[in-house]
């Protein structure tokens, strides 16, 4: 069918037809050459000029892991805690939103965008699976609020350090339970099928979306066929980064053989925490906005991706409004017998942290002590949890999210034959993409009276 005919039909055809039968967008940044449209039918591309969205050899990223606003009140802590915050300052020349605008709330949808719009750079929307619309009949359906309010739930941008792919990956399945699950639809395969090849392998190539490729324990989160699928396609590319959100948690997985990739170089997941963190839970500070620590330990927060020429990158974790921009969270008790058996111990909850992460300790600025990757609770969240349990009020409008295992926590044990007194705790962490970071608490050790 000729390209003229297929946008004139277009032009007629409501939202979820455009939808359905729609060339793929792809954004292609000046001073990139244009290329020429990618044919008729299934996966075929829609190349459209844009400005470019940076300068020089190194390139920002702001990326945003589940909003998940259900009211104006989340609306209001997204902006105050999120977007305020970082206004005029991040620095980045474009962003991502990785799914979950709203919580299943579509009328919410046009405020989630004007919030991230105000930080003034180009903004890439992924959906989720709550930005569906509510008693949608079929997935083809689903998102016509979406593409009414946000745009295309599948497009690209290719700028001169990296080409970015934003992907529905939300399968609904009306009817049954879970009512959705990960997966890539045809008319997307048939897209990559005719995008990738054409692109440069020397630039970082970025997969943002919602549902984590990984499976996690009991849980059939993305269907096998589709990852390897995909993986397949991915294969050519010495330079991947996938950027998933969805779990409410953060963690890097480095996909192998083990989960069918057979690519020269383990392939990079970062799943992203979320902004909204454990669904703007948690007791409220004094300006009203929820604690809204995740599960994991993780403060809520947003990413910071830093493209580089060549293919190399970065990302790091920021926290929500915090200005020492901390990256170690710590607990320990404030109080232990002296000369009791040191069966105590410090934990460091390495945000950014992964399998291979080298973590330390000292006491009183002695010998460095390497600590031990356990996998369990966070401590600080699960006294936060004891302290909802105590209380005979509400401490916010929702309670923090009962603590699960961390896969960035570390433990060392806190010596208790020192001097009686208060002893200083200094935690170091190796980030891949930072360097070294710090974190320092204290405790005391007190003489007991013999028994």
């Amino acid at each position: 069918m000729p390209a003229l005919l297929i946008a004139a039909m277009l032009a007629l055809a409501g939202p979820a037809d455009v939808a359905a039968t729609a060339c793929v967008p792809v954004h292609v940044e000046a001073p990139l050459a244009l290329p020429h449209a990618q044919g008729d039918g299934a996966g075929c591309i829609d190349y459209r000029r844009a400005p470019r969205s940076g300068q020089g050899d190194v390139a920002r990223v702001l990326v945003f892991g589940d909003p998940q606003v259900k009211s104006a009140d989340d609306v209001d802590h997204f902006r105050r805690d999120i977007v305020e915050p970082i206004s005029g300052t991040h620095g980045a020349s474009l962003g991502i939103t990785l799914g979950d605008l709203v919580d299943d709330v579509p009328a919410l949808l046009p405020e989630v965008k004007a919030a991230t719009a105000s930080l003034g750079i180009p903004w890439l929307h992924a959906p989720g699976n709550h930005d569906v619309d509510p008693g949608a009949a079929s997935d083809a359906a689903s998102l016509a609020g979406f593409h009414r309010a946000i745009g295309p739930d599948t497009f690209a941008r290719q700028t001169a350090l990296a080409n970015i792919a934003i992907l529905d990956d939300v399968i609904l399945l009306p009817g049954q339970k879970p009512g959705y699950i990960g997966g890539l639809r045809e008319d997307q395969f048939a897209f990559l099928e005719r995008w990738l090849p054409t692109l440069a392998k020397d630039r970082l190539l970025v997969l943002a979306m919602h549902i984590h490729l990984f499976d996690e324990a009991g849980k059939d989160s993305f269907r096998d066929a589709d990852r390897e699928r995909l993986f397949a396609l991915l294969k050519p590319f010495p330079h991947v980064l996938v950027l998933t959100a969805h779990s409410h948690t953060q963690r890097h997985v480095f996909h192998d053989a083990a989960t069918g990739w057979h690519g020269a170089n383990p392939l990079h997941e970062y799943n992203v925490g979320a902004a909204c963190g454990a669904y703007w839970s948690g007791a409220a500070d004094a300006q009203g906005i929820p604690a809204a620590t995740m599960a994991d330990g993780t403060p809520n927060g947003y990413a910071m991706l830093t493209v580089k020429a060549g293919g190399e990158y970065a990302v790091a974790w920021h926290n929500a409004r915090d200005p020492d921009d901390r990256q170690i969270g710590l607990h320990a008790p404030k109080l232990l017998r002296r000369g009791a058996y040191p069966a105590w111990g410090v934990f460091a909850n390495v945000y950014m942290g992964t399998d291979d992460t080298r973590v330390e300790f000292r006491v009183d600025g002695g010998d460095w002590m390497p600590m031990k990757k356990v996998l369990q609770p966070d401590p600080a969240l699960l006294a936060e949890n004891a302290i909802d349990d105590a209380s005979e009020v509400l401490r916010g409008h929702d309670r923090s999210p009962e603590a699960e295992a961390s896969t960035h926590l570390w433990r060392g044990s806190l010596p208790t034959k020192l001097d009686a007194g208060e002893h200083l705790v200094e935690v170091r962490a190796f980030d891949r993409w930072r360097g070294e970071q710090r974190a320092t608490t204290t405790y005391r050790l007190e003489e007991a009276p013999p028994r």
